[in-house]
């Protein structure tokens, strides 16, 4: 799964796609104006767009951009007085329904009220909206605005902070309390949160000062909490999951594990990347009865598929095109492993069939292995007609 968007035909809410046209009548690739570029959309690998609004907030913009490698966006009318590079537009609004969705993070050189209506109509969710920071054409302060925490935007305004001598204004609770923000703490240790609607009253339990249980058997998440452990203190394995335990929490509560569980109603789990998948399959196979053998295996495993990690085959089935789409649909890189590496891996239900074959004695196994780093298996080799696969445990 990749983090950025590239500079391709995907719409956005509200406006178009990220590529466009410049509007007519604008600058073109035939007709730059000067000091300026057509306003096409990021620039490939970019994360951030920095608008100016203003001649003197041109300045202190691009000061920001040059500082963030974003790009610039500026209007028409300030064309002449734009550095090389500067993106030119027409309308703001117009602008940030294109744009709003192809970069991870937006600063605007323009007065928050301006700011907060033009991005409205573009917003999604806490999971998927970018980070958006303004500030005054002084750069006294950098407002962030939205995507404080799992779009980093309290992090982007405290760069923006950074680069033009100003100070950053986050008012997330969390932050003002100097309490640990779940959400940035489970996206730095690649946590999936299984229920964002179980984060806003365990973060309310911190923010007010109080303490939420943690179960965390696996040292996940543990470490990261250091300075923070009197705020989470630790569920014993005795009673995480017995309600007549005097210890079972009846509050709000942290579990982090890749095994299926029941867990307390009012726990927010947390799903840390735990799994290595190795598949092995004919060729041509359905993507149905890949992912019908995968899912059977993780519910009668009692593992969480957020937990997987990665999938790992052998060399020869690199381009299959039914692992590539059980990839996709996982969102996990899909790892290849050398067929030397795979006859070097001792498993515990080697093929005779598969080594007349290939030449060697297991594929899923061995490749799960391999790609845990050889970390024990947890679910031997599974079959159905077409496919096999194993689960091993990430050694870390």
């Amino acid at each position: 799964m990749t983090d950025e968007i590239r500079n391709d035909e995907r719409g956005a809410p509200g406006g178009g796609a990220c590529a466009q046209a410049p509007p007519a009548g604008g600058p073109g690739p035939d007709r730059d104006a000067p000091g300026g570029a057509p306003a096409i959309g990021p620039s490939p690998g970019t994360r951030t767009a920095v608008y100016a609004l203003t001649l003197p907030g041109l300045k202190i913009a691009g000061i920001i951009a040059a500082g963030l490698s974003g790009d610039l966006y500026a209007p028409e009318r300030l064309a002449s007085s734009s550095p090389p590079g500067t993106r030119l537009f027409q309308s703001f609004l117009e602008l940030i329904s294109r744009n709003f969705h192809c970069y991870k993070g937006h600063v605007a050189v323009a007065a928050t009220g301006l700011m907060v209506r033009a991005v409205a109509p573009h917003l999604r969710d806490k999971k998927t909206d970018p980070a958006v920071v303004s500030l005054g054409q002084d750069g006294r302060y950098a407002v962030s605005l939205l995507s404080g925490h799992l779009g980093g935007g309290n992090d982007l305004a405290r760069a923006v902070a950074e680069l033009t001598g100003g100070t950053a204004v986050v008012n997330t609770a969390t932050d003002i309390e100097s309490k640990p923000s779940l959400e940035v703490l489970a996206r730095d240790c690649h946590l999936a949160i299984e229920d964002f609607s179980r984060l806003p009253p365990v973060s309310r339990v911190l923010s007010e000062g109080g303490k939420v249980p943690l179960y965390d058997p696996d040292n996940f998440l543990a470490p990261k909490l250091v300075e923070w452990r009197r705020f989470f203190p630790p569920i014993a394995e005795s009673c995480a999951f017995d309600e007549g335990a005097p210890g079972y929490p009846r509050t709000p509560s942290l579990y982090v594990d890749y095994r299926l569980r029941p867990f307390p109603r009012e726990a927010l789990v947390m799903r840390p990347p735990a799994l290595a998948l190795g598949v092995g399959c004919h060729r041509d196979l359905d993507i149905s009865e890949l992912t019908g053998l995968i899912d059977k295996v993780l519910g009668e495993s009692l593992l969480s598929p957020l937990s997987l990690a990665l999938i790992s085959t052998a060399e020869i089935r690199a381009t299959e095109p039914a692992l590539q789409e059980l990839a996709r649909r996982f969102s996990r890189p899909l790892v290849v492993q050398s067929m030397e590496a795979l006859a070097a891996v001792q498993t515990p239900n080697p093929s005779d069939k598969v080594y007349e074959k290939i030449g060697v004695f297991s594929v899923c196994e061995a490749a799960a292995r391999l790609a845990a780093r050889m970390g024990p298996l947890l679910v031997p080799k599974r079959k159905n007609s077409k496919a096999t696969c194993a689960l091993a445990l990430m050694n870390y």
